[in-house]
């Protein structure tokens, strides 16, 4: 009799603890199986001077979370980069797949004074790329804009190739990523270039009013 009591009170411990071990693997999955919105971008994008939590890839996830939205926001920034390198990269990013692809590149093109219409190429060939690489995908080009320091011919013609590339290519445009926040002093860091956490804010803002449409 005393054996199989204990055989009895095993087993349930067993039974126990499987379900407490199967529940976060199960959550664990689900959230692996979320479609998954990649950002493509640079310092701004991983939130440079910032911890991770605050640039607006991930403020992006709280908005898409709090609308019951089941994506997944993969924060692909990288401090530097330039368009070549986002194309260069852009296989890498989509390598575990993405529903959305947001190109959030060319900023650091036109403070290096590169020509615009090789930055225009550099994100073209990188929307060819991800629909290469993930058919189906949709892709949203977000737009920058150079100050009049940079001259006025050379700034015109920097902020006017992002509308053009996108509808060129068949991408949905953000008008200005740092619409409300570049040249503002107190939603940007010493360096006048980065945003604070609360221009990143700003940001999500200005990524979201497109997003939401094309998640929606």
């Amino acid at each position: 009799m005393y054996s199989f009591r204990f055989f009895l009170v095993r087993l349930c411990l067993l039974v126990l603890a499987s379900a407490i071990t199967s529940a976060p693997l199960a959550d664990a999955a689900s959230v692996a199986a979320r479609p998954r919105i990649v950002i493509l971008g640079d310092s701004i994008t991983a939130g440079y001077g910032l911890s991770r939590e605050e640039a607006y890839p991930a403020v992006l996830q709280r908005k898409i979370d709090a609308a019951h939205l089941q994506y997944e926001v993969v924060n692909a920034g990288l401090s530097g980069d330039t368009t070549a390198g986002g194309l260069r990269r852009v296989d890498w990013a989509l390598s575990a797949g993405a529903k959305v692809l947001v190109i959030a590149l060319g900023g650091n093109d036109g403070l290096r004074g590169l020509p615009p219409k090789q930055t225009e190429a550099n994100i073209a060939a990188i929307i060819k790329k991800a629909r290469e690489k993930v058919p189906g995908i949709t892709v949203l080009v977000a737009g920058m804009q150079m100050p009049a320091s940079m001259g006025a011919e050379f700034a015109q013609a920097f902020g006017a190739l992002f509308p053009h590339v996108a509808a060129e290519n068949g991408a949905e445009i953000i008008p200005y990523l740092l619409k409300d926040v570049g040249g503002i002093p107190s939603l940007n860091q010493p360096d006048y270039i980065h945003p604070t956490a609360a221009g990143q804010k700003i940001v999500a803002e200005n990524v979201w009013a497109v997003l939401k449409t094309v998640l929606n």
